[in-house]
Parts: structure tokens; C-alpha cells; sequence
């Protein structure tokens, strides 16, 4: 008796798991093609920016190229008037030397 009812018992729950298993699939490829149609879309938006940024980084690279024209002429101003104090000072300790000679 029990060797005629085990059987049918395994077979029977056999088939309730290969069912769930078969919906459990279906749903899965559901939700994966959902999220394939999201991720799509959401790169059909960012591309649509790409032109946004390009813009946004020529306009910040342009900035960074002036500041630091800006920056190198300060930076010059500064050194050649040091640098023209120093060879004043030069000359004069020069010529203070040529003089007690």
C-alpha cells in the first residue's frame, strides 16, 4: 500500500514544483524585459543631455583657459617687478663698488 501511494504522492508534488518553477520563470523574464525597457529609456534621456554637458564642459574649460591667462599676467607683473627691483639693487651696489675703487 504505501509503495503505490508514495509514488504517486512524489509525482504529484513533482508537478506542483515544476509549475511554480514554470510561473516563477515567466515572471521573472517579465520583470527583466520591464527592466530592459526602463534602462532603455532612461539611456534615450541621457543621451539627450550629452549635448547639455559638452556644452557646460567647453563653457568650464574656456573659464579655466582665462583664469589662468589671468593668473600667468598677474604672476608676470609681479616676478618683473621684483625682478627689476633686484637688478636696480644690482646696479646700485654696483656702482657703489665702481665709485670706492
Amino acid at each position: 500500500m504505501l509503495g503505490d501511494v508514495l509514488p504517486i504522492l512524489l509525482y504529484i508534488l513533482g508537478s506542483i514544483l515544476l509549475v511554480v518553477l514554470i510561473i516563477l520563470g515567466i515572471k521573472l523574464i517579465q520583470t527583466v524585459d520591464r527592466a530592459n525597457a526602463l534602462l532603455d529609456d532612461l539611456e534615450e534621456k541621457s543621451k539627450s543631455l550629452d549635448g547639455i554637458f559638452t556644452v557646460v564642459d567647453n563653457f568650464s574649460n574656456a573659464i579655466a583657459v582665462v583664469g589662468d591667462r589671468v593668473v600667468d599676467g598677474i604672476a608676470g607683473m609681479v616676478s618683473s617687478f621684483f625682478h627689476k627691483r633686484k637688478k636696480k639693487k644690482i646696479k646700485e651696489e654696483e656702482k657703489v663698488e665702481y665709485e670706492e675703487e
